[in-house]
């Protein structure tokens, strides 16, 4: 029994000493240093690409500054990463390709998850439905109530390039008279000018600037024309940043944090 419990005892120490790190021998990775989460933790930045053109999610009001829902809870994220958020500009149209080459973390701004750009990357939990509304002027309310009724040949249809509003009215609304505008921010200017009959847009995007803009009116923005749901980009087979985020945004909801940050930017 004495020589039964010293083999034991041996063998004990043996993987003991076997599992210890060797002095000056570099430190086994963890998973987290294959993963966004640990770059992100040891570089102390959380790079952020968003298009910063789409109140209330993201807006560029100058150079580097942005504000919005999805801004602020960047700020939150990057606080539980102790790390500080980097904001870096882009397109809708090149929001893909920005992402897939790894120039960003995360992406945000009032992303709308489809899956055509769930083959290139991951989504967060999707943390508001929003689905698709048309935008127009007050008195035309009654005329697009539905999409048969948009599209027709004699409705002027407005959209922006490169997401899913471009992607709806080509698809959806191919019967109207369809005009593509580059730029999102003064696309709300058409409406008003009368340049243009629709905009149809996120149920968010459409009561912020019928707020914005009392000539515009959303159109039953409670109950949309197509199903939506707005999600954050992440990097494709990076489970464990994806888990991260995605737990950081089920307590920002628990919590009461997440509808505080909306509520500020929706005004409810």
């Amino acid at each position: 029994m004495k020589i039964l419990a010293a083999l034991i005892l041996l063998s004990v120490q043996a993987l003991a000493y076997a599992q210890a790190p060797v002095a000056g021998a570099p430190a086994t990775p963890t998973p987290a240093a294959n993963s966004a989460l640990g770059r992100i933790e040891q570089a102390g930045v959380l790079r952020v690409c968003t298009p910063g053109d789409y109140k209330p999610f993201s807006f560029q009001h100058a150079p580097g500054e942005f504000e919005g829902i999805d801004i602020d809870l960047m700020q939150t994220l990057a606080a539980a990463l102790k790390a500080k958020p980097q904001f870096i500009k882009t397109t809708w149209a090149n929001l893909m390709p920005d992402f897939v080459a790894g120039k960003c973390d995360i992406a945000v701004g009032g992303i709308s998850a489809s899956l055509e750009r769930q083959k290139q990357a991951y989504f967060s939990m999707p943390y508001m439905i929003n689905g698709k509304t048309p935008l127009t002027r007050c008195e035309n309310v009654a005329k697009f109530q539905t999409v048969e009724a948009i599209d027709q040949p004699s409705v002027r249809v407005i959209a922006n390039p490169g997401g899913s509003n471009e992607r709806f009215a080509k698809t959806r609304l191919s019967h109207a008279k369809l005009t593509m505008h580059p730029d999102n921010l003064t696309i709300f200017d058409e409406l008003i000018k009368g340049q243009a009959d629709v905009f149809v847009t996120e149920a968010a995007e459409a009561i912020v600037q019928s707020k914005l803009h009392p000539e515009l009116c959303a159109v039953n923005p409670d109950k949309p024309l197509q199903y939506a749901e707005m999600a954050y980009l992440l990097p494709q087979g990076d489970e464990i940043f994806k888990r991260f985020v995605d737990q950081w945004l089920h307590l920002a909801q628990a919590s009461g944090e997440y509808a505080q940050i909306s509520g500020k930017w929706l005004g409810k």
